[in-house]
């Protein structure tokens, strides 16, 4: 094939792409993240349970019911995957509400039915059938089977005997408390090493009063029944852990009212059971109500023989309904199905409904990241993110055409080429652009121009040197193709490592930037050598002024000895290394919260505030230490806004700051925004980092040892 119908191919080629480019572009949607369209940002550890050990089989069925899960609660559009041997990645766009995103999607939702008086435990861990309070722990103290606060129902647990039971849902349970301030600060854990990863996500400093304590196999702690929807108890109660049946046994739970006769209209759960669990309730309650029968004293209310049926879910009871021996003497036949009533709100039973429906996960899950973003917020950064990718352009556009001239416009043309195929592969792949994404792009938009400079450069040089115009840009082609490649493998190859060592946001900056490394080489070489090839014997660039290629002006540094001046440039480098160990070791890194951890809210206050001002709210809150930042409209739409960066809160404390604001100084409708960071989540990134700088150099290094000679890649490995 000769160059002119190789040249014509190319072009036509490149024309059909174009088209088809544009038909993409057309008709199909841009992915956008949430950091652009708003939305929830979730990230999960995978911790062991008695049921299943952390392995790919169970994280691929986790997955499978989160996703279940998230199709509950109709998000469009969501992302759920794997992070690394055993994190969990989840996105839901629109969502507004991270606390109740991560109820609903990351409860472990084990559930268990149990016979009350035979398992509930007195102070001194024995059974206590008889006077059993089910009121939700209206009476605390050391009767009994009576609730009281968790630190002394854990602190009383821990000295329970192991009890081998055959249907136990643990085999221990570790929690770590305060004896000075009489709290649990952390726990239930399976392990050891969880309790102190738990700890190290919470951000708990370690304290001589502090103590881990063993909560024994058969032995659990369950929080008492809510006394109502928006509010849980503070009472436990220790039991024995000897469910009946578990959920898995429930069928068809859905979202009912108590409407029958003599029903409440509230909020329940309806479902039935399989084979096997109807005959073990039927049992259960047939013990249950015989019980009841056996201890009723003629003359005497029924209802104070009465035994119960408790239901827990994730250490948290239910309800604890009663079984009527009277009314059920053989049990309750459940062939018609069961119901849950309790403290619940429509939402909650919903909630409740859709998790036993999805089932209970295999594996309990830590929440070790999270982040709520608005869609206002979003679309102030997509503007801006976009705003600066036309800025890059424009930029690099005026460069090229300021010193190339002619051959700028063909640069600029291809620039423009290329826009279009990454936008178009961008809709088809598709592509969830983000902010670090869009980051990738701009960048590539230099790494294209990059490509573009080599070869113009030696195409001057050419035609300075005495070689005509198409033979002039022949050989600058042929000359600069080698340093191109090279350039571009090493980019590729390093954006091939970020995606694979990374975490999710720097995951998008490199799967843009090797994308983009890929279409600039087509557009920035194929392309460009094409149309000059094409044009080359024209007149529009028979003169080599309309290169950028005429007789160079002589400047100092032209005849300047680099070579003879080495030991100046060596001292000055040695100097700047010195200067810069010096800081780093005095200062040390101003790291993020991405590697320290902690929690980071952007908010708009209604009412003018100061620093003084909200610092003075945050530490009514408990963090008087928090650094208060004013933002400006850039940053947060609407104005007045501020950063408040504090130690890892808990939903909890996020809360109490967002109520604390809004009483003093009102918060814009939907600008809350958050990113909590734990520990361990840090940890992962900074780890991560570092593996994937090294692993960079040692494959730049291979290579240009590879490519050229290994003597090469030593300097190159310590600049």
């Amino acid at each position: 094939m000769t160059d002119r119908r190789r040249n014509l191919f190319v072009l036509l080629l490149v024309a059909a792409l174009v088209a088809a480019s544009a038909v993409v572009i057309l008709s199909k949607p841009t992915r956008l993240g949430l950091d652009l369209k708003g939305g929830v940002s979730l990230t999960y550890q995978a911790k062991p349970t008695v049921q299943s050990g952390v392995t790919s089989d169970a994280i691929d069925r986790t997955l499978d019911i989160m996703r279940e899960r998230v199709d509950q609660l109709g998000v469009s559009e969501p992302e759920i995957q794997r992070s690394g041997s055993d994190q969990i990645d989840v996105s839901l766009p629109d969502v507004k509400n991270a606390d109740e995103a991560a109820n609903q999607v990351g409860t472990t939702a084990q559930m268990y039915f149990y016979d009350w008086e035979t398992n509930v435990l007195d102070a001194n861990c024995r059974p206590a059938p008889q006077d059993a309070n089910v009121t939700g722990g209206s009476s605390a103290g050391s009767g009994a089977g009576t609730a009281t606060d968790q630190f002394t129902a854990v602190t009383r647990a821990s000295k329970c005997p192991v009890r081998n039971l055959p249907n136990a849902t643990t085999n221990g349970l570790f929690y770590q408390v305060d004896t000075k301030t009489k709290k649990v600060v952390a726990g239930p854990d399976e392990t050891r090493r969880d309790l102190r990863q738990e700890l190290q996500n919470k951000a708990v400093r370690p304290s001589k009063t502090q103590k881990t304590l063993e909560v024994p196999k058969g032995t659990i702690v369950v929080r008492a029944e809510a006394p109502s929807p928006k509010q849980k108890s503070n009472l436990y109660y220790m039991m024995r852990d000897n469910p009946a049946l578990s959920g898995k046994e429930v069928k068809n739970p859905e979202q009912q009212f108590d409407n029958g006769a003599g029903g409440t209209g509230q909020p329940i759960v309806t479902f039935s059971f399989t084979g096997k669990g109807k005959a073990a309730f039927q049992k259960t309650t047939r013990a249950i109500a015989a019980r009841g029968q056996n201890n009723f004293i003629p003359g005497q209310n029924p209802q104070d023989a009465q035994q119960h049926f408790a239901i827990v879910l994730d250490n948290e009871l239910i309800t604890t309904p009663f079984i009527d021996f009277q009314q059920n003497p053989d049990g309750i036949d459940a062939t018609n199905g069961s119901q849950i009533s309790g403290s619940f709100t429509i939402d909650s039973a919903q909630r409740l409904a859709n998790l036993l429906k999805t089932g209970a996960l295999p594996i309990r899950l830590q929440l070790i990241s999270s982040s709520q973003v608005s869609a206002t917020l979003g679309k102030q950064a997509l503007d801006q993110g976009l705003l600066a990718g036309i800025a890059g352009f424009v930029i690099v556009a005026l460069f090229l055409l300021t010193f190339y001239r002619i051959l700028g416009v063909i640069a600029v043309g291809a620039l423009l080429v290329y826009a279009v195929f990454f936008f178009a592969l961008i809709k088809l792949i598709p592509i969830t652009m983000t902010l670090p994404g869009i980051a990738g792009l701009i960048l590539t938009i230099g790494v294209a121009a990059d490509a573009n400079i080599v070869i113009f450069e030696r195409v001057k040089e050419e035609i300075r040197a005495g070689r005509s115009v198409p033979a002039g840009i022949a050989a600058g082609y042929k000359k600069g193709l080698s340093a191109i490649i090279d350039a571009n493998v090493v980019t590729f190859m390093v954006a091939f490592i970020l995606f694979i060592l990374a975490t999710a946001g720097v995951k998008g900056f490199a799967f843009t930037l090797g994308i983009g490394t890929l279409v600039s080489f087509l557009t920035a070489v194929l392309l460009t050598q094409a149309v000059l090839g094409t044009m080359s014997r024209s007149r529009l660039i028979s003169h080599p002024a309309a290169l950028g290629a005429g007789q160079r002006s002589h400047h100092w540094w032209q005849s300047f000895d680099f070579m003879g001046a080495s030991k100046w440039f060596f001292s000055l480098s040695g100097v700047i290394l010195l200067i810069g160990a010096l800081a780093v070791g005095g200062k040390g890194l101003n790291f993020g919260i991405d590697f320290e951890s902690g929690t980071r809210i952007k908010t708009a206050l209604v009412r003018p505030a100061n620093e003084d001002g909200v610092r003075a709210v945050v530490a009514g809150a408990g963090f008087g230490d928090a650094e208060i930042q004013r933002l400006s409209g850039k940053e947060v739409a609407g104005g007045n806004g501020f950063q408040i960066s504090t130690p890892t809160l808990t939903e909890a404390q996020r809360t109490t700051i967002q109520q604390d604001l809004q009483q003093k100084y009102g918060v814009r409708q939907g600008s809350f925004n958050f990113d909590t960071i734990g520990p361990i989540f840090g940890q992962t990134v900074a780890k991560s980092a570092l593996i994937a700088i090294i692993a960079s150099l040692i494959v730049i290094s291979i290579y240009i040892a590879l490519r050229f000679e290994w003597k090469y890649a030593v300097p190159v490995l310590i600049a």
